[in-house]
């Protein structure tokens, strides 16, 4: 139920432009220094604010942003995969590990969160379970990222 309101974000951010840039582009754009940091950059963190509904279109949007189209797409085989991320992208294993440690460790889904706030009545232990592993998976990815990057 919560996966197509983020559709709908994803298509209207992919789909409306400022300049040469759609407001997707944009968005990561900002994000980039934040993700960078963590191993990961600007497209990946936006597709997880985008989410929070519905963690499952979390690579969708990510391949949408990366192909620069305003709906959601499947790829065909992993060589094409590979080309968009590795050669287009500069993804490296650094990023890899970093995107499944973020994806291991990052907030639960708005669903989640609504169950955990209808549970215990508590705006406070809401917000707990939203941030506490959220800020523990830009903890791990940091860390993970600088200790890669010194060798």
């Amino acid at each position: 139920i919560w996966a197509a309101p983020c559709g709908a974000v994803a298509w209207l951010l992919g789909s409306i432009h400022v300049g040469d840039l759609s407001l997707m582009a944009h968005a990561s754009g900002f994000l980039d220094p934040l993700g960078h940091a963590i191993g990961l950059d600007g497209v990946i963190l936006l597709a997880y604010i985008i989410a929070i509904p519905a963690n499952e279109i979390v690579v969708p949007t990510i391949l949408m942003a990366y192909m620069n189209v305003d709906r959601m797409i499947e790829i065909d085989n992993m060589v094409e995969l590979k080309h968009l991320l590795v050669v287009e992208h500069n993804w490296t294993i650094l990023t890899a590990v970093c995107l499944m440690l973020f994806s291991l460790l990052h907030n639960p889904c708005s669903t989640t969160l609504w169950t955990i706030y209808k549970e215990t009545g508590s705006k406070k232990w809401t917000w707990v379970a939203a941030l506490l592993p959220l800020a523990i998976a830009f903890a791990v990815c940091f860390v993970v990222a600088q200790v890669a990057r010194l060798f």
